[in-house]
């Protein structure tokens, strides 16, 4: 076959044909040359090196460097273990991998580049920049975090503070993308024009904090980093843009030339994603997270969105976002002479409009609870889906349990954990989210009688619908028009009462969406009727997001827990060959010719069809061969059929007729197709997430949610905790790297997206998946934080785990060179924070033993597994004072078999 040097309309392809023979143990390998994604000047560069003589062995030399640098970054967050149970291990490895891939990792431990930092600071605030020149020109070349922030803290200027607590110089970050999926993209840019390891991330909202969340666990001193960086980024309008990046944030723009163009805001995000970094700051940081709620020191996106008034958003739910083009332009106007912070919502005075945590929780529960369907849920009304976006089309007429059931979980948080924090001191809150919250206290007020029963009836429903909404419609007004008022002091008992009245309206709705058959509901849709002000709900069938969401809203005692997990056992989203669960259960479509069909009643009750058929017009109906009614085929949604009626309507022939029976035609048309509880590509595709998928992010969190339930049955001495702890490892045994590559389809170790009913696992790695799977890896091996200290207690960890015999363990120190670690039999090995950690089995009582200093010859002994203040601070700050750790788990042990 003759070589191709040039590409000439076609794809090409690189073949090459060798036939050999290997003898037993005997190995083959090869080395490619490849000139993608160089410029002239590299290309002939590349040619060069290839015809070095040293070629192979320069580049065995690279692949192994780069090997031993992929491991370093691996290592330093806490990808390495060993134990009994290698594939377990393996797994956990590619898990940490995949998680820095996609959202980044840090160099330098908590250690910060300054030039960097001087120029972030200049790409985001000309003026800061300018007026801190001097300051930060006299910068050394790295300082700890916690150094920086005390300098910066010094001077006292709300701009330059901002920007420093939410400073992440991350590195080998992606943006990531299913290549097969048209709508995705995929970017790697690793370094910069001079080959230096670039300092930078890009990622869409929901899936980078996914990732910062398992990473700040082996970083934890920019827990509030990211904190600092959603809440800075989040909207007065409760919502958050699109996309973040090292250089800001980016949202969508209408593009009538790209038909995959769209906007709207993801309403679930802002609160589960919030709530998981606010929960682990709460255990980590305590103090930090007090000492937030009172500075107004984050600041609010100013996204050029317009949500409607509610007239507007009960008559065309799906339309619901305006894009201001001209407002657009302004903000890009103010980017060029502020920096990215012209992105962000400006006061009065010119200057960035900052505000405390107290206020950006309020603005975030509230702007919820203004979309509360009593009975229902979430009203997903922002034009964009939630997690699974394969319930794309549940946009509008959806409402979301699982939302509700996370929101549920924010409010017992703050309620428990955050708001005794203010103590009796009155907080400053903006007067406009104070007017909101009046007005929404009030309206749950009025119909608190409506808790004694069981469920809301319509009328009852849309009464206190109206309120909420009309609350919520008024606010967005007085903030496009006029911004945020300024602050004024509201009680911390107020902020109290008002959240334990949401969580009593929270839990009554919750628990109407338990079925009868012990699971719940995921998703509802609404029917507003006007003739007599109601609001009926619909259900739709089980989905394994609903079940996860339950488990994690801190609703159910751990006996409802075992009992709706033995639900789920026996359902239909149970699949039983990969003895795992399904998105949402199975089913067969309708077949072509089943599809469109008038029945008979409707043809009936509708005279006009039959009239027009008489009179041969087939614009609206028509009647196949053999008897089959039908809507015609033009007719592909609703704006088509509206069109076609006001054509009608305009016709002399037809136009008094439509006047009286055009409400009845689209009542037709929607009894056949049902559009409403169309849910999108998780109702009639196969593939990704439609029918017959599993989705193994969701079997994850799955696990994850039955793991935080086992755990606090552990916690309240349950009887329920043995069945639970059963319970966790049979959701456990169906993840991939529990299967065969016969059976997974793929190699086991490595995560994968999703497995479609008719093929193996689609799409390695790239997937949210494996920051759950780090999280439960750390509560396996009994990894706990609290108020500040750690404590390393495995209740349910298997005997497996534990090694026979003695072997070694092998890690990355915290200085980024390799070392060895000797382990003894019955022992594990793992790094928290890049310490080592060792579990030895012994009989008698528990101890952990502290090796500290050069040749290990300080060692600190202490009784039981729960570290001291001292231990815990350099674990957590990853101050290179510890060498490794052994815990000796005694007689109080017990491990599965």
């Amino acid at each position: 076959m003759p070589a191709e040097p040039q590409t000439r309309g076609i794809r090409g392809a690189y073949l090459l044909s060798s036939t050999v023979e290997l003898q037993p143990e005997q190995t083959l390998d090869w080395q490619l040359v490849t000139d993608t994604n160089l410029d002239q000047a590299q290309v002939v560069a590349r040619c060069r090196q290839a015809q070095d003589p040293h070629a192979a062995e320069n580049a065995r030399t690279a692949v192994a460097n780069s090997t031993q640098q992929l491991r370093q970054l691996v290592a330093a967050a806490d990808g390495c273990q060993t134990s009994g149970d290698e594939v377990t291990t393996a797994h956990h490895f590619a898990n940490v991998l995949f998680n820095v891939m996609r959202g980044g990792t840090f160099m330098t431990d908590h250690r910060l580049p300054m030039a960097d930092f001087s120029a972030h600071v200049a790409i985001h605030n000309h003026a800061a920049a300018k007026r801190h020149a001097e300051f930060l020109a006299a910068l050394p070349a790295e300082l700890e975090r916690s150094d920086l922030l005390a300098r910066v803290t010094a001077l006292e200027d709300p701009d330059l503070t901002r920007i420093a607590t939410s400073y992440l110089p991350l590195t080998f970050s992606r943006r990531h993308g299913d290549p097969s999926r048209p709508w995705n993209k995929f970017s790697i840019r690793l370094r910069d024009t001079q080959g230096q390891r670039r300092l930078a991330y890009e990622g869409n909202w929901r899936d980078i904090f996914q990732n910062w969340e398992a990473l700040c666990l082996s970083y934890p001193e920019f827990l509030d980093a990211a904190i600092a960086k959603f809440l800075n980024a989040s909207t007065a309008d409760g919502y958050n843009p699109y996309r973040i990046t090292q250089a800001g944030i980016e949202w969508e723009e209408p593009d009538p030339e790209d038909p995959w163009s769209s906007i709207g805001y993801w309403g679930d995000h802002q609160v589960v994603y919030l709530l998981k970094l606010l929960e682990w700051s709460a255990r980590l940081h305590p103090s930090r997270l007090a000492g937030s709620l009172r500075p107004a020191s984050f600041s609010y996106a100013d996204v050029p969105y317009r949500i409607s008034e509610y007239d507007d958003l009960r008559r065309d739910p799906r339309n619901t976002i305006t894009f201001a083009a001209d407002y657009n332009k302004s903000i890009s106007s103010r980017v060029e002479s502020m920096g990215a912070d012209g992105r962000l919502l400006i006061a009065p005075d010119g200057n960035v409009q900052h505000a405390n945590l107290s206020e950006k929780l309020l603005v975030l529960v509230l702007v919820r609870l203004t979309n509360f369907i009593p009975g229902g849920g979430i009203w997903m009304n922002t034009q964009r889906p939630e997690w699974n976006d394969a319930n794309n089309a549940l946009v509008g007429y959806g409402v979301s349990v699982v939302t509700l059931n996370y929101l549920r979980r924010l409010l017992a948080f703050v309620q428990d954990s955050v708001w005794p924090m203010l103590g009796a001191a009155p907080v400053s809150v903006s007067a406009t989210v104070v007017d909101l919250a009046e007005q929404v206290g009030a309206a749950l007020d009025r119909h608190k009688d409506a808790l004694a029963h069981p469920d809301f009836d319509a009328q009852k429903r849309r009464t206190l619908v109206d309120d909420l909404s009309t609350a919520g419609a008024n606010y967005r007004r007085n903030l496009y028009e006029d911004g945020l008022s300024a602050a004024k002091p509201v009680e911390a008992s107020t902020l109290q009462s008002l959240f334990a009245t949401a969580l009593e309206f929270v839990d009554h709705s919750l628990r109407a969406n338990r079925r009868s058959d012990h699971l719940f509901h995921a998703y509802n849709l609404l029917e507003f009727r006007e003739e007599a002000a109601a609001l009926e709900l619909h259900h739709l069938p089980e989905m394994l997001e609903g079940q996860v969401a339950a488990l994690s809203s801190g609703l159910l005692s751990a006996g409802e827990v075992v009992q709706l997990l033995e639900a789920m056992r026996n359902s239909a989203i149970f699949r039983e060959d990969l003895h795992t669960y399904l998105l949402y259960p199975d089913r067969q479509l309708p077949g072509f010719l089943a599809r469109n069909v008038i029945s008979q009643t409707a043809w009936e009750n509708c005279p006009l069809f039959e009239d027009m058929i008489a009179k041969g017009e087939h614009r609206l109906v028509q009647r196949d061969a053999a008897g089959d009614a039908r809507f015609h085929a033009d007719l592909v949604d609703g704006e088509a059929l509206d069109r076609v009626l006001t054509e009608l309507a305009n016709d002399p022939v037809w136009a008094a007729a439509m006047s009286d029976a055009a409400d009845q035609v689209r009542a037709v048309y929607e009894e056949v197709f049902n559009h409403r509880a169309f849910t999108g590509r998780s109702g009639g595709m196969f593939g990704f997430e439609g029918l017959g998928c599993v989705y193994w992010h969701m079997v994850a969190k799955l696990l994850l949610a039955v793991q935080e339930n086992l755990v606090a049955a552990q916690v309240a001495g349950s009887p329920d905790a043995p069945a639970l702890i059963e319970a966790y490892y049979d959701v456990r045994a169906g993840l991939g790297f529990n299967h065969t590559p016969e059976t997974f389809g793929a190699f086991p170790t490595d995560p994968y997206s999703h497995t479609p009913g008719h093929s193996g696992a689609q799409q390695p790695g790239m997937t949210g998946q494996v920051k759950e799977e780090i999280l439960t890896r750390l509560g396996e091996l009994g990894v706990q934080f609290s108020d500040g200290q750690v404590a390393l207690n495995p209740t349910f960890l298997r005997a497996a785990e534990f090694n026979a015999s003695a072997t070694d363990f092998d890690y990355v120190d915290l200085a980024g060179n390799a070392q060895t670690l000797s382990l003894p039999e019955n022992a594990l090995a793992f790094t928290l924070t890049g310490v080592p950690i060792v579990y030895q089995r012994v009989k008698g009582a528990s101890e952990h033993v502290v090796y500290r200093g050069k040749d290990l010859d300080i060692a600190t002994t202490q009784t039981g597994t729960n570290l001291n203040t001292e231990t815990s601070n350099a674990l957590l700050q990853r101050i290179n004072k510890i060498h490794h750790i052994v815990v000796k788990l005694g007689d109080e042990f017990s491990f599965l078999d």
